[in-house]
């Protein structure tokens, strides 16, 4: 599990610094969707597949408490957009290479794969940069 999803441990009761919490993971997700060009249903899937109602209440900044597979998600999807501002320097490289077809997950992208809507799949896509990064790969 990334240390990011651990600070970010949800609890039963929203506590004013959850709810903070919260409101900056939501505001950087719809950041990264659009830097990566995601539809909302694309959003959606890479959430856990929240209702409509609630995906769009969150990109209007109604927020509060967010489930705890909901933080895991966007933590993961965090360090993976993390891991390629550091493995590549030029930022369009970094937001492209999620719809590049890849060898490591078969041929298909990396956003394909995340797509499959697993929590699995998004931290494989994130241990597979995280050893790219360690020269693993």
């Amino acid at each position: 599990m990334s240390t990011l999803a651990s600070v970010l441990r949800s609890t039963e009761q929203v506590a004013p610094d959850q709810a903070k919490r919260d409101e900056v993971a939501v505001r950087a997700f719809f950041r990264l969707v659009g830097l990566w060009g995601l539809t909302m249903d694309e959003a959606r899937v890479l959430l856990g597949r929240p209702s409509r109602a609630r995906l769009y209440n969150w990109k209007a900044g109604r927020v509060s408490g967010l489930p705890h597979d909901t933080v895991q998600r966007i933590s993961y999807l965090l360090g993976i957009h993390k891991a390629l501002q550091i493995l590549y320097s030029e930022p369009h490289m970094t937001d492209a290479w999620v719809r590049r077809p890849n060898a490591a997950f078969g041929g298909q992208s990396a956003l394909e794969r995340m797509l499959a809507g697993d929590v699995a799949d998004l931290a494989a896509v994130r241990a597979h940069l995280d050893a790219a990064r360690g020269g693993g790969i």
